[in-house]
Parts: structure tokens; sequence; C-alpha cells
């Protein structure tokens, strides 16, 4: 397709840790709003890997949602 963008089966971005490694930490498949949602993202990205509880909830995000 001429100018898809990448994006998960349910629409919503995959933002968590790996359910392999607690030093991975995924943020992608925003689809159409990649670039929108680009500074929140990775606010989200530092928070966690400052050790702090992201101000959002992600469970809805989770990488763990597939599994």
């Amino acid at each position: 397709w001429v100018g898809s963008r990448p994006s998960m089966p349910d629409s919503l971005p995959v933002i968590g840790y790996s359910p392999n490694s607690d030093r991975v930490i995924f943020a992608f498949g925003h689809g159409h709003l990649g670039l929108s949602l680009s500074a929140a993202t990775g606010a989200l990205v530092c928070q966690m890997l400052e050790g702090q509880s992201p101000h959002h909830a992600l469970k809805a995000l989770s990488p763990a949602r597939f599994g």
C-alpha cells in the first residue's frame, strides 16, 4: 500500500518493557500519529528509564497484551 503506516491490529501503539527483558523498552506502532505522539512517547520512555512511574496508565499499551 502506498502511504501506509505501521500500526498494530488494535490501532494502539506498543509502549512498555519487553516481556523478555527488563532492559528493553518498546515504543512503536503509532500509525499515522507517530510524529504527533513522538514527544509524549519520548517523555513516557524517559520516565520509565529513570525508574519513575509514568503519569499515564500504560497497561492498554503494554506489549504483553498480545501474549
